[in-house]
């Protein structure tokens, strides 16, 4: 229920934050009585779609830890607190990172490593991962996560993200306009777009951003193999992380809040929206890989 509220609060803000921007910046206004203003459209979609996208980069942090309850290692109070710290900040320092906020959160298997900047990250492990993987292979998926923060994943996917986002509000409304138009063809009476266009604005909406979650996803998946291959490097060996998948694919895995999945261990529902490639082919990639 809270990940709901917040996921819900969070759209809410984010919505009426860039109505601001776009009212402000005029862009909203691409309707006029002559038709559609193609360049104040593209500005609209431009900051809707990145906008929204580089907002959620920013605050995606703060809702890591309100999300999944993170408790932060700052003072460790045990071996194995004091024994992840060190792990991440080896780590760190040996792919040129500033070191991460290190964190863990009660949960079924899952790590993830979130956060707007390289040098200010947060890498979390849950307990059911401690509980479930012996120690080499819980630092090769610590690896997995410092490799997705110095490949600068997070950036990356947000900006995928912000051009998938700008092409599906853009495209939505050109093609809704020409629908409209045409079903209005003859009407001298009307003026301004109709009810054709509303109703296929939010259908093309819909659909157009399914075909750009498909695509995200598929660099989601690419990404990942890259980050286990990072694992491998950053432990000068592949077994670890061979060894670790392994044993996430016999376990059930955590869920993680969607704006966190990709970057976790594992995650993705379905083939074509999976946000991580299938284990069996992540271990044929990782020992096909150069070291």
């Amino acid at each position: 229920m809270k990940r709901i509220l917040l996921f819900v609060l969070t759209n809410v803000l984010v919505v009426t934050v860039l109505g601001i921007v776009a009212s402000l910046l005029g862009v909203n206004r691409y309707l006029t009585d002559t038709g559609l203003d193609l360049g104040a459209l593209l500005g609209f979609a431009l900051v809707i779609g990145f906008g929204g996208a580089f907002i959620s980069l920013l605050i995606s942090k703060p809702m890591a830890k309100w999300s999944t309850g993170v408790r932060l290692i700052t003072q460790p109070q045990n071996l194995d607190e004091a024994w992840i710290l060190e792990t991440v900040r080896k780590f760190a320092e040996k792919a040129g990172i500033g070191m991460p906020e290190v964190g863990i959160f009660e949960g079924a298997p899952n790590a993830f490593a979130t956060g707007a900047f390289k040098n200010s990250a947060l890498v979390a492990v849950s307990t059911g991962l401690l509980a479930g993987m012996k120690r080499e292979e819980v630092e090769a998926v610590i690896g997995h996560e410092i490799a997705h923060v110095a490949n600068g994943d997070m950036v990356t996917m947000t900006l995928i993200q912000g051009v998938m986002n700008t092409f599906v509000v853009f495209l939505s409304r050109v093609i809704a306009f020409a629908i409209d138009s045409f079903l209005r063809k003859g009407d001298a009476r009307s003026s301004g777009p109709g009810i054709g266009y509303m109703v296929t604005t939010i259908v093309l909406d819909i659909v157009l951003g399914f075909a750009a979650a498909m695509v995200v996803a598929w660099f989601s998946r690419h990404r990942e193999f890259r980050a286990d291959a990072g694992a491998a490097q950053l432990m000068n060996r592949k077994q670890p992380m061979i060894n670790a998948l392994a044993r996430l694919g016999g376990m059930t895995p955590g869920e993680l809040p969607k704006s966190m999945a990709a970057l976790g261990i594992t995650g993705g529902i379905g083939k074509l929206f999976a946000t991580h490639p299938p284990i069996e082919e992540r271990i044929a990639a990782l020992q096909n890989a150069p070291l």
